[in-house]
């Protein structure tokens, strides 16, 4: 836990040359703060399943906490809020099989929600890409590493996108009609600047 904090607080720095301010005009501080809260509440919700599937994967709000940062806080700071998830997700006791399955289903799938910062004037736009880029990573890790599981005679690429989507789809569905609910999610033209 404490090396996943270095990590973000390290690459927060590298994003970060004033060390005063972040892009979103904030302290670093308070966007760190901000990042912690959104990981504890990503990880807390993901315990929360409505249900799991059974080579992994369940239907939970714990993306939900990374989109609003992301649409509040923009781009980059989404992408840091989702690799730290991703990271939190690993020492949480996650099912690894070889280290690219670790960084495709880990940081690399939950820093994909990040993305829908960059489109804060669209932002359910914003949302349903961040979510096509985790499930791209779930895909390919589907692929490489799990095809086995797929029934003889059935095309991996058609059995890692079904099993995925199975469970990503729902999840997505559910985190934008709540953020539509929260008042975000909605297309802004001048109340939130570019991410």
């Amino acid at each position: 836990m404490i090396v996943a904090i270095g990590i973000l607080v390290y690459l927060l720095w590298l994003t970060n040359p004033s060390k005063t301010k972040t892009s979103a005009g904030r302290r670093p501080v308070y966007t760190i703060t901000e990042i912690g809260v959104a990981v504890a509440l990503a990880s807390i919700l993901g315990m929360i399943r409505l249900y799991r599937m059974p080579q992994g994967g369940s239907v939970s709000l714990e993306m939900l906490p990374i989109f609003y940062v992301a649409l509040r806080s923009g781009g980059g700071v989404g992408i840091l809020t989702g690799l730290a998830l991703g990271l939190v997700q690993l020492l949480l006791g996650a099912y690894i099989v070889h280290p690219v399955q670790l960084l495709l289903d880990y940081p690399l799938a939950f820093a994909f929600l990040g993305v829908a910062g960059f489109f804060r004037r669209h932002q359910v736009l914003g949302i349903i890409l961040g979510g096509l880029g985790r499930f791209i990573m779930h895909v390919l890790s589907g692929v490489v590493f799990f095809g086995t599981y797929a029934p003889e005679g059935t095309n991996v690429w058609l059995y890692s996108m079904t099993y995925n989507a199975s469970y990503m789809i729902p999840e997505l569905i559910i985190c934008i009609i709540v953020m539509l609910v929260l008042g975000l999610g909605r297309s802004t033209s001048t109340s939130v600047g570019r991410g």
